[in-house]
């Protein structure tokens, strides 16, 4: 599993319709694309549910890093991106878990996102980070067994060892103190339901 994620800062005057609308024509294109368990496809918007800044940040999920690797580098989507916003840089994580939620049947709305950095090491067998991420998984199923959940999933980037939790809810959902969140405009989802 390998999640990655480009957020794109936009100005603070940019008409996020014109996001909406990317979405709109450009979604289907993954909708079916093998090795990718889903693309949430993010917005946050300058003044909406406390969000400080307008921002187009899709978070992807994949089965595959192949198939990860065909879409950034070998011209499988990502030139998309570049052709509009120049090549940014991209946030990635090796998949730790992705929990399937009661919700995961309804329509996703908002997506929240958390980072945390993972204390240092202090055991001195070296198995402090597999019971840490023990913990961390439980703690994510948890987490993902309350009603409005879709799916959530942790991640973590071994270079800085910081964790990412990305949580999807269904839409009509509020969900409060759980990070940065972001309206979901589609959540492309071809190989999801083979985490589970």
């Amino acid at each position: 599993m390998y999640a990655m994620q480009y957020p794109i800062a936009l100005p603070a005057d940019y008409d996020m319709e014109i996001i909406r609308k990317r979405v709109a024509a450009a979604s289907p294109m993954l909708d079916d694309r093998a090795g990718l368990g889903f693309k949430a496809y993010l917005i946050r918007e300058r003044g909406v549910a406390g969000s400080p800044v307008n921002e187009y940040a899709p978070f992807y999920l994949w089965r595959d890093p192949a198939a990860a690797a065909d879409f950034l580098l070998r011209g499988g989507g990502f030139q998309n991106i570049v052709r509009s916003f120049g090549r940014v840089p991209v946030r990635q994580w090796l998949g730790a878990a992705a929990v399937a939620g009661p919700a995961r049947d309804e329509r996703v709305g908002v997506a929240t996102r958390r980072f945390a950095l993972l204390p240092p090491e202090t055991d001195q067998d070296g198995l402090g980070l597999t019971q840490l991420m023990e913990r961390e998984i439980s703690a994510l199923r948890e987490s993902a067994a309350r009603a409005d959940v879709h799916t959530a999933v942790l991640a973590v980037d071994p270079h800085t060892w910081e964790s990412v939790r990305l949580t999807l809810w269904r839409a009509g959902a509020d969900p409060v103190g759980e990070g940065d969140r972001y309206e979901v405009l589609h959540v492309s989802a071809p190989e999801l339901d083979l985490f589970n």
